[in-house]
């Protein structure tokens, strides 16, 4: 009996995921409305996301525009927008709140890069540990009796074939957002 290796399969598909989400919210240059996803006001005693009481869009590269949906929010997203890592600092207008995104410097694209390196590696991190656990999965059942010598091993090496095949693909989603960042 070998390891169902689709319970891991699906925790490294997930590690994936939350990295391309982490990468989306890193501003490359060009206005997203994925910027403000992690951006949370209070809206009436409750922590709520930017885009929950707003419309959120891109009117160029360069620019967002927020518009609530409620006026009496508008200094509520500011503040927040201020409070918040993006970076930037909002035009208000009394109906809309513009933010508008300079052009990246070389020295700060390095930088970026370096950050997503490190991020990619995380995530790297992260796969190898959901192996870890599966190898000790293995261990356990061998261990028990659950399965032979040679059904360790084929385990073992579907379980480094998973792990190969979602690093690999972490190496390219980290490769891409590199050169999107270093072509701006």
């Amino acid at each position: 009996m070998k390891l169902d290796t689709k319970e891991f399969a699906e925790k490294m598909q997930k590690t994936v995921d939350g990295y391309r989400m982490e990468l989306a919210s890193i501003r490359a240059g060009r206005a997203t409305p994925d910027v403000l996803r992690k951006v949370t006001i209070d809206y009436y005693g409750t922590p709520t996301a930017i885009n929950a009481v707003a419309n959120v869009a891109a009117t160029d590269a360069r620019t967002l525009t927020i518009t609530p949906w409620d006026a009496s929010q508008l200094k509520a997203i500011e503040r927040a927008i201020l409070a918040s890592d993006v970076g930037i600092t909002p035009a208000n207008d009394g109906k809309v709140i513009r933010l508008c995104f300079p052009q990246l410097t070389e020295d700060r694209r390095k930088e970026m890069t370096r950050d997503i390196a490190k991020m990619g590696e995380a995530a790297k991190v992260a796969i190898r540990n959901i192996r870890r656990e599966a190898n000790d999965k293995t261990k356990a059942m061998k261990k028990n009796s659950e399965m032979t010598e040679d059904e360790v091993k084929a385990s073992d090496k579907n379980v480094q074939d998973l792990t190969d095949k979602y690093i690999a693909e972490v190496d390219r989603i980290t490769a891409d957002k590199s050169k999107e960042l270093m072509e701006l």
